[in-house]
């Protein structure tokens, strides 16, 4: 058994999409669109083969994040220290928000946190 996909609904779908693109390297499929239900998606693949799916939907509101419950955040493991800091040093002259790291955890992780243009957190691993 695997994970076949995780689904993320976001405001804008095409800045998002976009942004999973340049720094994940995502290939994103062709946009899938419901005009009964107001309903749009792509599916966006990564090199190893994970997918992510990012929709959204006429009347969706933001969730107060720091009381909400669900998913916390996705987590990318980049394969060295070196790696995480260098797109965290990117991250960093391109305006978006660092929330910690990085940083070896108290479980040992070498990790740092980011936030998506849309305030979702990103784990950066090893």
């Amino acid at each position: 058994m695997k994970i076949e996909h995780v689904g993320l609904f976001v405001q804008d779908l095409e800045q998002m999409r976009q942004f999973y693109m340049t720094y994940f390297g995502a290939t994103a499929g062709a946009k899938y669109h419901n005009p009964k239900t107001t309903f749009q998606s792509y599916f966006l693949t990564f090199s190893d083969g994970a997918r992510l799916e990012i929709g959204t939907k006429e009347g969706l509101n933001s969730s107060d994040r720091a009381v909400s419950t669900g998913y916390a955040h996705l987590a990318f493991s980049l394969g060295t220290k070196e790696k995480v800091d260098e797109l965290v040093a990117r991250f960093v002259v391109e305006g978006f928000t660092i929330k910690s790291g990085p940083r070896t955890t108290g479980d040992g992780y070498y990790e740092a946190v980011i936030l998506d243009p849309e305030k979702n957190e990103i784990e950066l691993t090893v």
